[in-house]
């Protein structure tokens, strides 16, 4: 197998968009959040939490869309302890948001050992299956990479969607925006900057935990601590990678899912016998950092991120 065969293969792009569906859930996330104006470093431990609570759901009974909304609910409640710390309370969003990475990561481990005291390997469930789009799946080449997929990863893909229409197109993404951009103008029209700030973490962070939740529901069928290893801090760096924008941030994230399904196979080529595993597993993460520092040069940052707001205050 040489570079070319990877490139043209179509089982390498259906990786690539298996791969980067829990990235784009992280990243609308956290690109909602930031665009009221709150820098959600929590998004690593919600991710976690919402993988273990979608998986745990549906192994107690719950079909897989229930272990879905549970998730969502559980990312949610974080990211409602998050907003009351970091908006009306004014705290400093980096402080707040490792600490709630911490909390939800500790408080998922504590509920794993509780609930499975006596368990040595997680149990098991039946995970979303690939759904074959009639007519679009028989297309040559794009209909088995795109078009043969789980139901979380046409979900990812409408979100974004969704997404981009409500932040450009709807006067409810205008004052989104605008919390981010110019608050004290979002007040002089009567609106709370508090309340949209804190309804961007809390939504944003229930899509965070959908997208931790996609890797037990769908791209595994079980849990384990270590299964979202920094995908959080990869999708923060996607926002900025996508200036802030759905379309650019879904882009971004099929970019470094193709490193990294590019690398995976890489190590099957003669390469792999010579050079150490390590240097693959890292070209996905070289190879983003030049791609961000190419982009962020021309990255628009929301003007009020990070910036406490006070009504009456100048």
């Amino acid at each position: 197998m040489d570079i070319l065969d990877i490139l043209f293969s179509a089982a390498f792009w259906a990786a690539t968009v298996r791969i980067a569906s829990p990235l784009i859930f992280a990243t609308l996330g956290e690109l909602l959040c930031e665009r009221a104006g709150v820098l959600n470093l929590g998004i690593e431990g919600i991710m976690v939490a919402g993988a273990f609570a979608g998986w745990i759901a549906v192994w107690a009974g719950l079909p897989l869309w229930g272990g879905v909304a549970v998730a969502f609910l559980v990312g949610a409640m974080l990211g409602g302890v998050h907003s009351v710390l970091s908006v009306p309370f004014g705290l400093s969003q980096h402080v707040v948001g490792i600490g709630m990475t911490l909390l939800a990561t500790s408080l998922t481990f504590y509920m794993y050992r509780v609930i499975l005291p006596e368990v040595s390997s997680p149990p098991k469930i039946t995970a979303f299956q690939p759904l074959d789009i009639p007519v679009l799946s028989d297309i040559p080449f794009f209909g088995a990479a795109l078009f043969s997929q789980t139901a979380l990863t046409y979900l990812a893909f409408l979100l974004a969607a969704v997404m981009a229409y409500v932040l450009y197109r709807t006067p409810l993404g205008l004052a989104v925006r605008a919390a981010g951009e110019r608050p004290e103008a979002v007040a002089t029209q009567g609106l709370s900057v508090t309340a949209i700030r804190m309804g961007a973490v809390i939504v944003g962070s229930g899509l965070m935990a959908i997208g931790g939740a996609f890797l037990t529901l769908s791209a595994f069928d079980s849990f384990f601590f270590e299964m979202v290893n920094g995908r959080g801090w990869i999708c923060i760096a996607l926002v900025v990678f996508g200036a802030w924008r759905p379309g650019k941030a879904v882009l971004g994230a099929l970019l470094f899912a193709a490193f990294d399904a590019f690398q995976i196979r890489l190590q099957q080529t003669p390469m792999g016998a010579f050079l150490p595993y390590q240097f693959f597993l890292m070209m996905p993460y070289i190879l983003s950092i030049l791609a961000l520092i190419v982009m962020s040069r021309r990255a628009d940052v929301p003007a009020a991120l990070m910036v406490p707001f006070n009504k009456g205050e100048r």
